[in-house]
């Protein structure tokens, strides 16, 4: 038989394609990255039907794509060697919620729609980034290391431990799930370590490269019992982050996070023809937003001594920041993005990140906090040398365990219709993600031609990483072109 026979075989006709009509969805993403088009799509219930296609496309020598959701972001999903999509949307099972040790268990293909709609019935949440698209897969965005709006330490990983489908075909469990009698094991699965070697950093920020993830255990929190949310105007970023720094080191807070007035305005816009430009003038050029919350035990209490210690802070360090708990000209602006920022994005409304031009490109990184205004300095000289107005700019800046360190993004909107504006941020991306790594900046999820610059900086890594792909993918079948394979 032929690929294309044996395909039908493994997962039947109805979920196996290769018309060029839908071949040329999957050809293509929200990001600047080159098309790619696929041989075949093929959509396997479970993990038995992703072993009988990776096993036979390792011995046949044909590239997998593994995707869960139709949503992706920085073209690691495209198939850069035509070959096999390996879409898992079938696999959307939640297969169980264990709330004595407040775990969840899901298959890859589960949404953020799904899984907060869910955990909301049972009185739970999952700790999650800012403003994920309803429709994308929780395991991916987690797999890929997206970092959540929650700067507790003890969030900063929900991802546990998980089922895998190696290169080669054989199906592994990783941690604690890895034990005889899982799942009815006395760990159930919730510790990411377990017997011997632990594998799940390995499959982190790996983009399909190393395996296929099947399903995975993650970690889920009781909703705050009660909430406050503040706002800071910013105008000198270095003066708030030494007050983040003196704040956030006595955990003091749930989430915390900086957006500049672009992004704030995209979000928060009703309609965003009649006021994005109005929000954007209106609203300070940084805004620290933070929420302090009482949790399940003596919540007024928690809530009452934080709320305290931030004030004497103010009081004693930082009189000259104002923190409220509204924006001047914005009243109602807590009660409006305190739910938002616990929820995806409405499917129903166009996703964030699109609303202002059509699509967007975002370059992101790890630093210091006190490095950030070096960073958005040399990001605005670079804009204006390739025309770009410094006032289209998205900012957002999201400290980490307890502001030990920060992501910190940019977000250039474009026209995806203009030829002109595509290339324009094509090459200011470019240009950017060079000289920012030349100043220190920490790209931890390298994605298209930024990999091939970390990967060059990185000779050591690059060539130990080379030898572990070798030993679980001899036939480098999985997303090749993807990282430094």
């Amino acid at each position: 038989m032929n690929t294309r026979e044996n395909l039908l075989e493994i997962v039947g006709a109805e979920n196996f394609s290769d018309t060029p009509e839908v071949l040329e969805t999957y050809s293509k993403d929200f990001s600047l990255a080159p098309s790619g088009i696929p041989n075949y799509v093929v959509k396997p219930k479970d993990a038995q039907e992703v072993r009988k296609v990776i096993k036979f496309a390792n011995e046949h020598l044909v590239p997998v794509v593994p995707i869960s959701s139709g949503v992706h972001f920085h073209g690691a999903a495209i198939p850069k060697q035509g070959g096999i999509i390996l879409e898992l949307t079938r696999m959307s099972q939640i297969l169980e919620v264990d709330e004595v040790n407040r775990r969840v268990r899901m298959e890859a293909g589960v949404t953020w729609e799904q899984i907060t709609g869910e955990l909301e019935k049972r009185g739970f949440r999952i700790i999650m980034p800012l403003l994920p698209h309803s429709l994308r897969s929780v395991v991916t965005d987690y797999l890929e290391r997206e970092v959540p709006t929650n700067t507790v330490y003890d969030y900063g990983e929900p991802l546990q431990s998980m089922e895998v489908v190696w290169p080669t075909g054989e199906i592994f469990r990783t941690g604690s799930a890895s034990v005889t009698g899982y799942p009815d094991s006395p760990s159930k699965g919730a510790n990411p370590s377990g017997p011997g070697l632990d594998f799940y950093r390995l499959l982190q920020g790996a983009q399909g490269t190393m395996g296929v993830v099947t399903w995975a255990n993650l970690k889920i929190e009781y909703p705050p019992k009660m909430d406050k949310i503040f706002f800071v105007p910013v105008h000198d970023l270095s003066h708030i982050m030494e007050f983040l720094y003196r704040v956030l080191r006595l955990r003091i807070g749930q989430e915390c996070l900086l957006l500049n007035n672009i992004n704030l305005a995209t979000i928060i816009a009703e309609d965003l023809t009649k006021d994005f430009e109005r929000l954007r003038t209106s609203l300070p050029p940084w805004t620290l937003i933070l929420i302090i919350s009482g949790m399940q035990r003596r919540p007024e209490e928690k809530l009452q001594y934080e709320e305290e210690t931030l004030y004497k802070i103010l009081g004693n360090e930082f009189p000259q920041i104002s923190l409220a708990g509204s924006l001047p000209g914005f009243p109602d602006l807590g009660k409006k993005l305190l739910p938002m920022l616990r929820k995806p994005w409405p499917k129903e409304v166009t996703y964030w990140k699109k609303r202002y031009k059509g699509a967007c490109q975002s370059l992101f990184f790890i630093t210091k906090p006190a490095s950030a205004p070096k960073f958005i300095n040399k990001v605005e000289e670079i804009a204006v040398r390739h025309n770009y107005s410094v006032s289209d700019i998205g900012g957002y800046l999201q400290p980490i365990e307890h502001n030990r360190a920060c992501h910190l993004e940019f977000d250039f909107f474009y026209d995806p219709a203009s030829y002109p504006e595509v290339e324009k941020v094509r090459s200011l991306y470019n240009e950017a993600a060079s000289v920012l790594l030349n100043e220190g900046a920490l790209f931890t999820r390298p994605y298209g031609e930024l990999a091939k610059l970390v990967y060059e900086r990185a000779a050591g890594y690059t060539m130990a990483l080379r030898r572990v792909k070798k030993i679980f993918d001899p036939n480098n079948i999985m997303n090749p072109g993807n990282l430094c394979f």
